[in-house]
């Protein structure tokens, strides 16, 4: 079986298998904004800054391992759509307090 046919759609993209050190850094910072979106839009709550400074960075620990499993399962593909659904709720929330 050919590796590059198993590759997901973010990592074909970034041409993981050609170019694996800028391919894997891309996909990295994809799904830690991919993370980061879906965190702010259906967890997040006010916090001091040290507090949110420290989520982030544990995010971003957290992607790192994200990172790899996003080569071969659809990770960022899944974030993508958390964070769709996640922009619905929130403009059909924000439509419905609007109206009321």
């Amino acid at each position: 079986m050919n590796v590059i046919d198993r590759l997901t759609f973010f990592a074909s993209l970034y041409k993981v298998h050609e170019n694996p050190e800028r391919g894997m850094w891309l996909l990295y910072i994809t799904v830690f904004v991919l993370s980061a979106i879906v965190y702010r839009l259906g967890f997040a709550r006010k916090l001091p800054l040290l507090k949110n400074v420290i989520i982030y960075v544990l995010l971003a620990l957290g992607c790192t391992i994200l990172t790899f499993f996003a080569v071969f399962l659809p990770v960022a593909e899944g974030l993508v759509v958390a964070a769709l659904v996640l922009i619905i709720y929130k403009l059909r929330l924000y439509q419905s307090k609007k109206h009321e």
